[in-house]
């Protein structure tokens, strides 16, 4: 049986966690949503330490030539890079899918 890969998250998808968080608890008032969608996302995270790259790859610059792959979780989009070396995933973004976020990564760079 195969090692499974150890899960950090990056300070911007940390971040990512607690807006979708209070967005959903705080703007649309729904807490109990908001506790159960950032628990299904975080699910979906952990279960990535096995067979992490069953994921499609982005395939969009600058994130395609960094390996980075991405986990579709309801309407958000986790951005994740595997180190096959270490046995690390790391999670570097968690957006939601309806914005351009090819365009918001471009501007971050």
């Amino acid at each position: 049986m195969s090692k499974s890969f150890h899960v950090e998250y990056s300070p911007e998808a940390l971040d990512d966690l607690r807006a979708i968080y209070s967005y959903i608890a705080f703007h649309l008032k729904e807490r109990e949503t908001a506790s159960r969608q950032a628990g299904r996302i975080r699910c979906e995270i952990r279960a990535l330490s096995e067979m992490p790259e069953r994921y499609a790859p982005v395939d969009w610059e600058p994130w395609a030539s960094m390996g980075m792959r991405k986990l579709p979780v309801d309407n958000y989009i986790v951005f994740y890079l595997v180190v096959p070396a270490k046995r690390l995933i790391s999670i570097v973004r968690v957006l939601y899918g309806g914005r351009d976020i090819e365009n918001i990564v471009k501007e971050e760079q």
